[in-house]
């Protein structure tokens, strides 16, 4: 028990520290460029088709394989 709760405690502190010193960068250039240029919104655009594309793919496999799990269960 003592093993799992110092492998949690090191875990949470690693990420911790991991997400802190994300939060230290001040200036991020090539997204200011960006959000100049009007190019943030294509960049913005082309995630959100990704992310659709991925919600779509996963809702017909699941569909997918819910209908063979009946189709073996009749079996």
């Amino acid at each position: 028990m003592f093993k799992f709760l110092r492998k949690k405690a090191f875990l949470f502190s690693v990420l911790f520290f991991s997400v802190c010193s994300s939060f230290a960068q001040t200036e991020v250039e090539m997204a200011d460029g960006m959000r100049a240029n009007g190019k943030i919104y294509v960049v913005v655009a082309v995630l959100a088709v990704i992310f659709f594309g991925l919600f779509i793919f996963l809702i017909n496999l699941d569909r997918k394989i819910s209908r063979l799990e009946r189709e073996k269960g009749k079996q």
